[in-house]
């Protein structure tokens, strides 16, 4: 958007400048960890809810049902990302341009967006759940429990967008504590609300969807608040709900990596799931939830290093500062791959425990035990993985993006759940996972190489910066 006005300075540019001039240690540690904390507690949000119900109901179908909401739950993040990550880089990139008023217009009109996408998805819930959930893999005996849960949820989805993409704005702004305080709370009211519904008022499995709504609310009102305060760096102002269409397509191009990354994620469950019923039943559907839940630990750490990354990444590259770029990718790449490390370690060697965590049934038990052996072995590669890919998102390049994100799940994982177990049955659906993370690391380096040397270039056409600049580092 063209304006011959002259860019507005933000109301605390310190904020701001710290991105361009902090040391990069320093600096990455102070947004990420509030991320990571914030990313952590949200995983302990789901978390919370797969052992409370798990050793709440005693039918173990319950396991099962569950995991079939997971696909279902992804299309909702899907379409929260699809707006709420876009608009966090496209805020990052402008506000390193020192536009404010570019980004207020891009925040209001992606509130927009984000209400109205939600509405389309609930609707098309009510009317289409049980053969959705039917082609993600429900059995007649888990569908009950996946169609009550879901339905008791449906409030709660468009605040969840509300309130996780919109986090991703305010950390993008300059407020990561603020931002991290917001899973907090939305966590620790799950924590107590999901036990006293399900164990205290004997709600069943709604008592679950309704303490995620209740905290969803909560949390929403918290998010959102934080815009309508004009004393903050980035916030409503007037004319900033007009509709730019030119903005819109610029934030759902780059929001098009995490929208398809996780549209693609439910593809891949539906094809997991039912791959798992028809080698291992419902007790190998329930030892997914298992996987999924232990390893969203680690890759949620990750994630919030990524969130901790973006906006320095998006800030100095669109300021030219080249040599800072580098050095924040390569200490969120060494961070990364130490946490995905652990995951493996903590996987394989010590499984039954964390698949006591959320059954009590001895057989699903022994399963989930097998799964986290095969299906962790590679695991330690997705911290660099994950890193790689979010890089390209934070410089704008949905388009790589989106790539390396399908060439995980769908590219290769996809063709293998349909080859492997052919040998080795349902060893073989486990053995896709670490088979996918290894082809899809590979690359993930190989486009590395490629766009390191085309921004050395750029680089070394620009006077902002020479690449032999030295600056404080860590």
């Amino acid at each position: 958007m063209e304006t011959t006005e002259k860019p507005r300075q933000t109301a605390t540019p310190a904020r701001l400048r710290e991105l361009g001039e902090a040391p990069i240690g320093r600096l990455l540690f102070k947004y990420s960890l509030p991320a990571v904390v914030g990313t952590v507690v949200s995983a302990v949000y789901n978390i919370v809810d797969s052992i409370v119900i798990g050793h709440a109901i005693a039918d173990p179908n319950v396991v099962a049902g569950m995991a079939v909401t997971f696909p279902v739950m992804n299309i909702v993040t899907a379409f929260g990302m699809l707006v709420g990550a876009g608009a966090a880089t496209r805020v990052s990139i402008v506000m390193g341009q020192n536009d404010t008023k570019v980004a207020e217009v891009i925040l209001g009109n992606c509130v927009q967006l984000t209400i109205l996408f939600g509405l389309l998805y609930v609707l098309s819930f009510v009317f289409f759940l049980d053969p959705l959930l039917m082609m993600f893999g429900a059995s007649e005996k888990s569908l009950p429990y996946a169609r009550e849960f879901l339905m008791w949820a449906l409030p709660a989805m468009v605040l969840m967008n509300l309130t996780f993409s919109y986090n991703n704005v305010m950390r993008a702004s300059g407020y990561p504590t603020k931002a991290m305080l917001t899973n907090i709370i939305g966590a620790i009211l799950n924590a107590i609300l999901a036990p006293l519904f399900l164990f205290g008022f004997k709600f069943g499995i709604r008592g679950a969807a309704i303490a995620t709504d209740i905290s969803m609310l909560v949390t929403a009102t918290w998010v959102m608040s934080h815009f309508f305060n004009k004393k903050n760096t980035l916030h409503f102002s007037k004319g900033c709900l007009k509709l730019n269409w030119h903005l819109i397509r610029g934030v759902l191009y780059i929001g098009m990596a995490p929208f398809l990354i996780n549209v693609a994620g439910s593809g891949v469950n539906a094809v997991i799931n039912n791959a798992l019923m028809g080698y291992g039943g419902d007790n190998a559907v329930a030892a997914v939830v298992v996987f999924n839940r232990y390893v969203t630990i680690f890759v949620f750490i990750i994630i919030g290093i990524c969130q901790g990354m973006q906006p320095i990444v998006g800030y100095n590259y669109g300021s030219g500062r080249y040599n800072r770029l580098f050095r924040t990718f390569w200490t969120a790449v060494a961070a990364g791959v130490c946490i995905s490390t652990l995951g493996t370690l903590g996987g394989v060697f010590n499984p039954r425990p964390i698949a006591a965590m959320f059954m009590t049934d001895p057989t699903q038990i022994s399963v989930a035990v097998n799964c986290l052996h095969i299906a962790l072995i590679s695991f330690w590669m997705v911290g660099f993985q994950i890193v790689t890919t979010n890089f390209f998102q934070s410089l704008g390049l949905a388009g790589r993006a989106v790539f390396l994100s399908l060439t995980r799940q769908v590219i290769f994982m996809i063709p293998l759940l349909y080859i492997l177990p052919r040998f080795w049955a349902l060893n073989g659906v486990w053995a896709a996972f670490p088979f996918s993370d290894l082809v899809a690391t590979v690359v993930a380096a190989l486009l590395l190489i490629t766009q390191m040397k085309k921004i050395k270039r750029e680089a070394a056409l620009k006077p902002t910066e020479s690449l032999a600049e030295t600056e404080a580092d860590y």
